[in-house]
C-alpha cells in the first residue's frame, strides 16, 4: 500500500470509495463541493495494487489560528481494520505540519481519533455549530494551540450535510 497526494486520475475511484465506505452520496458530494469552492487544501489516497482503496481531505476553515478541518476520511469495506485509514490520517497531519498549519479540528468518534493526539477537550472552547464531545483539536508545530479559544467555522460545504 502506498498514501500519496491525489491526482485528477482519482477523483472517480474517491468518489467511488467515498460512496461505498459511507453507504451514501452524502460524503462524496462534500469532497465535490469543498473541491468546487477552492476550499480543499490537499487530499491524499491509499494506493493497493494499483487501485484507490482510501481517502482523506484536509479544507480549510476559519480559527484564530491557521488550522484545517479532516473530513471525509473513508476506506473501502474490506480494507478496514488494515492500517490504511490510520496512515492516511497520519501523512496527512505531517504534512500539515510541514506546511505550517497549527491545528487541526475534526468531528468523529474520540476514540478513534485520540489515538492521533486529537483532544475533544482542547476543542472546548471554541465556539461551532458542532461543538461537543465529537469536535476534536490537534495541536501542531507543538503540544500547545496558539489560542484555546474562539470561534471556528468550517468550510461552508459543511452545512449540506444533515
Amino acid at each position: 500500500m502506498i498514501v500519496r497526494s491525489e491526482t485528477p486520475e482519482d477523483i472517480a475511484a474517491i468518489r467511488i470509495v467515498q460512496e461505498v465506505a459511507f453507504g451514501q452520496p452524502a460524503e462524496a458530494q462534500l469532497v465535490d463541493d469543498l473541491c468546487a469552492a477552492g476550499d480543499a487544501v490537499f487530499s491524499l489516497v491509499a494506493v493497493d495494487h494499483g487501485t484507490v482503496v482510501g481517502h482523506v481531505l484536509f479544507s480549510r476553515m476559519t480559527a484564530p489560528f491557521p488550522a484545517l478541518a479532516l473530513a471525509p476520511v473513508a476506506v473501502l469495506p474490506e480494507y478496514r481494520r488494515t492500517g490504511f485509514a490510520s496512515r492516511l490520517i497520519r501523512q496527512g497531519i505531517a504534512r500539515s505540519e510541514a506546511d505550517g498549519w497549527r491545528g487541526i479540528f475534526v468531528l468523529g468518534d474520540p476514540v478513534f481519533y485520540r489515538r492521533f493526539g486529537f483532544d475533544a477537550g482542547k476543542a472546548s472552547g471554541f465556539i461551532s455549530p458542532y461543538a461537543g464531545p465529537h469536535l476534536m483539536v490537534m495541536p501542531l508545530g507543538g503540544n500547545e494551540l496558539p489560542a484555546d479559544r474562539g470561534v471556528i467555522e468550517h468550510a461552508p460545504a459543511f452545512a449540506k450535510l444533515g
